[in-house]
Parts: C-alpha cells; sequence; structure tokens
C-alpha cells in the first residue's frame, strides 16, 4: 500500500507544470525620492502617515529567468535593500546584474549598498551607457565599488542587442532626458513570444526620434513615464524645469488606439503629489475608465 501511494506521489509531482517562464516583477512604482516624500507636509503624503496608503519604493523592475535561476534589476534605487529582499523572495539565488537608466538619485544611487560598508558584494555586472559608465568609474564614491571589485561595468550600447540567457535579451533605447551627468535609457526587454518596455523618464514624446504609437504596437506590456499627472500640479514650481509627459497628455496622444493596445500600458514613476498613488482617487479611476493601467507593486507579468 505505501509503495502504491509512493509511485502515485511521484507521478503526481513529476508531472507538475514547474514555472519556466522568464517574468517581470514591479518592485517600486514611486518617483526617485519615493513615497512618502521628504519634507512634505501636504495632504498628499499625509496620507501614508494616517496610514491612509502604503509606501511606494522607488521605480525598479526585476527580470528573472527560472531555468537559469538568474535575475536582474532595472535600476538601484535608494529602496534596494527591501527590493532585492523581495526578489530573492520569488527566487534564490545571486544578482546578476543591474541594468541602469541614467544618473539620477532615484535610478543609480542604491549601488552604494553594493560596498564594503554594506554588502561587499563581488563583481556584480552593472551595465549602463558610456557617459554612466565614466561617471562612475571616475566619481567617488562610486569608484571604489569598481576598485574594489564590488561591481563590473558593463559598457552598453544604444539599440545594441545584449543576450542574456537563451531566452532573454535587453535592448537599451536613448531617450531625450535632463542629461546632467549621463545618458538616459529606456529598456526593451524581449523573449521569443513576449516583450516589455520600460521608460521610467523621458521628456515630451515629442521630442523623441522614436514613434511611442508604434513601439507600443511592437511591445507587449510598456511601463511609461506616470512622473506628473497634469500641468499645475507643482504648485510652487515652474513644470517647465521638469518636462516629464504628463498622464494627460500620454492619454491624449494615444487615445485613438485600439482598447487592446491602450492596456498594454502601465503608468509608473509617480512623483509623491501624482493622485495615481491612490487607488480610490477619482483620477485612478478616470485612468481606468480610458483602458489604461496604474503600476502597482508586486504585479508580475509572464514573457
Amino acid at each position: 500500500m505505501i509503495y502504491r501511494l509512493l509511485i502515485i506521489f511521484f507521478l503526481f509531482t513529476s508531472f507538475q507544470p514547474a514555472e519556466k517562464d522568464p517574468y517581470i516583477v514591479v518592485l517600486g512604482i514611486a518617483q526617485d525620492a519615493g513615497y512618502p516624500q521628504i519634507g512634505c507636509n501636504k495632504e498628499c503624503c499625509k496620507k501614508y502617515w494616517d496610514k491612509k496608503i502604503a509606501k511606494q519604493k522607488v521605480s525598479c523592475l526585476a527580470l528573472f529567468d527560472p531555468v537559469t535561476n538568474q535575475k536582474w534589476i532595472f535600476d538601484a534605487t535608494p529602496d534596494l535593500s527591501e527590493q532585492l529582499h523581495e526578489a530573492d523572495k520569488l527566487q534564490k539565488g545571486n544578482l546578476s546584474g543591474i541594468f541602469l537608466t541614467h544618473a539620477h538619485i532615484g535610478h543609480y544611487t542604491g549601488l552604494m549598498y553594493l560596498g564594503r560598508e554594506a554588502l561587499s558584494s563581488k563583481e556584480i555586472p552593472v551595465y549602463a551607457m558610456p557617459r554612466m559608465y565614466e561617471y562612475l568609474k571616475s566619481n567617488g564614491p562610486w569608484s571604489q565599488l569598481v576598485s574594489l571589485k564590488n561591481i563590473k561595468l558593463k559598457k552598453l550600447k544604444a539599440d545594441s542587442v545584449i543576450k542574456l540567457t537563451e531566452k532573454i535579451t535587453v535592448t537599451p533605447l536613448l531617450v531625450p532626458h535632463r542629461d546632467e551627468f549621463s545618458e538616459t535609457v529606456g529598456y526593451s526587454i524581449n523573449t521569443a513570444d513576449k516583450s516589455v518596455l520600460f521608460i521610467p523618464d523621458i521628456d515630451k514624446w515629442q521630442k523623441w526620434e522614436k514613434d511611442i504609437k508604434a513601439l507600443v504596437k511592437q511591445h507587449d506590456w510598456l511601463f511609461l513615464d506616470g512622473t506628473f499627472y497634469k500641468d499645475g500640479e507643482l504648485q510652487d514650481r515652474n513644470m517647465s524645469e521638469v518636462p516629464h509627459p504628463f498622464v494627460q497628455e500620454t492619454i491624449e496622444l494615444l487615445n485613438d488606439l485600439s482598447s487592446t493596445k491602450k492596456n498594454k500600458i502601465f503608468f509608473i514613476h509617480f512623483n509623491h503629489t501624482n493622485p495615481l498613488i491612490d487607488r480610490s482617487s477619482k483620477e485612478y479611476k478616470e485612468v481606468k475608465s480610458k483602458g489604461f493601467n496604474v503600476g502597482v507593486q508586486g504585479l508580475k507579468i509572464s514573457l
């Protein structure tokens, strides 16, 4: 009897479908300074202190390949410690690499946790465009990460395909942005069957040489810059100084797409003032009613 039960158990477990497809998980949705934001005493951040809205970590994606047991993250944020913990809960194993978009504080400063004062990592590959590569190599404290071999810099080239595994490729795409210290890129993440576009930061879509509508058609999911919901959101600052495409502008630009194509789009990288952080807001409901999506932490997409 015991022998028969063992046979049944073996057959049952042997034919359970293991997860083999690569997948993406959203590890953060906030703008560089996170949510709540330092020094903010307005109603938007008061909702966190009043325990009405949870903390939102800084914009970040994780990419997993269960077959090779590898994982990568896109941007090293100030929330890197928590985000790597979340990634480890999903799949054990060392971090296989970090892809950086640019040199603004929410997108690379998490590298500091890889140094000898913290993780003291061993040659974690860090993929960066040429200016970003030189910036990290030539300026402290980042240069110490290189000299101590905590990280191993990998130079990228725009529109050049990087083959990570037999199933996964990544392509950096230059985008217009405030490039004080480095270029800015988004990433196209591809398998043979599916593709994801990640553009957390960009200036107005009209400044880009690429056609965002064409990219919507070419990708299965898109995580797009949703930093500000509308003009005038920063009442004490000239918003032309931070020329992100407003969510309202992106919706208007893409509104003639089919409902299926609109549904591919997830807004991400929200400033603390953006009402889309609050899923009970009328703005959140309006975006959803128009067929678009709003990024949430923990969202998983199979590739």
